[in-house]
């Protein structure tokens, strides 16, 4: 194959043309081969100069670390979300074994705090049948905050910015950041009103950050929302 080089004086030959002249010359390096050996490079570690090929064993083996790092963070994650996967298990479990409906919120929360490790958490359950209308968890709900809890389609996390919800923690004052999980017949994204809230909080900012997936806590909703139902 003919390969024609711009003119080295009026129009000088660039590392694009030698890159795209080596790429249509597969064969240049087996007819020179002593030029692979004679090629020297910098080292990306020690700043030496290296020959070709240990330049390229040095990048593989960057590659190799970081895929290893990439193997062991899916394994801590696939871990953690074992753990989490158990204790929603223990959880839900706890839910199904409670016989007496009236006390049925309020372990809800306690297991919750428990078995999660959050500071503290508290709920509210509305359009309850008469029996439950007068329990402390169906009492101390505005209209503006079921309102609010219908329009949520998801869990809402961020920070508290004096949502009424926080009074119905034992100590709103140390509220940093929230989780709010609506409680409707269905599940979250459906359009159907809310019967309640729960509200999970830390005074840590980060614990509840607007950027943190919320399929997990979805899955709480989903299960609270079943649960709960006995009581309308």
């Amino acid at each position: 194959m003919t390969t024609s080089f711009p003119d080295p004086i009026t129009n000088p030959i660039t590392e694009e043309d030698i890159a795209n002249y080596l790429a249509i010359t597969p064969d240049f390096f087996e007819r020179n081969a002593e030029l692979l050996a004679a090629v020297q490079l910098t080292s990306p570690h020690s700043h030496r100069a290296v020959s070709l090929q240990e330049r390229q064993a040095i990048m593989l083996r960057d590659k190799i670390k970081v895929l290893e790092q990439r193997v062991m963070d899916m394994v801590r994650n696939g871990n953690e979300n074992v753990v989490l996967s158990d204790k929603l298990l223990k959880w839900a479990r706890t839910l199904f074994l409670v016989t007496d409906p009236w006390s049925l919120p309020g372990q809800m929360v306690e297991e919750l705090v428990e078995q999660f490790s959050i500071p503290q958490a508290g709920i509210k359950v509305w359009d309850v049948m008469p029996a439950f209308a007068q329990s402390d968890f169906a009492q101390g709900v505005s209209d503006n905050a079921k309102l609010f809890a219908t329009s949520l389609m998801e869990p809402f996390c961020g920070l508290n910015t004096g949502f009424e919800a926080i009074d119905w923690l034992p100590d709103p004052q140390a509220v940093t950041s929230l989780a709010i999980l609506p409680l409707r017949m269905g599940l979250v994204g459906s359009t159907t009103p809310a019967f309640g809230m729960l509200v999970l909080a830390s005074p840590d900012a980060q614990r509840f950050n607007n950027s943190m997936a919320t399929d997990f806590l979805a899955r709480i909703s989903e299960l609270a929302s079943a649960s709960l139902s006995r009581l309308r």
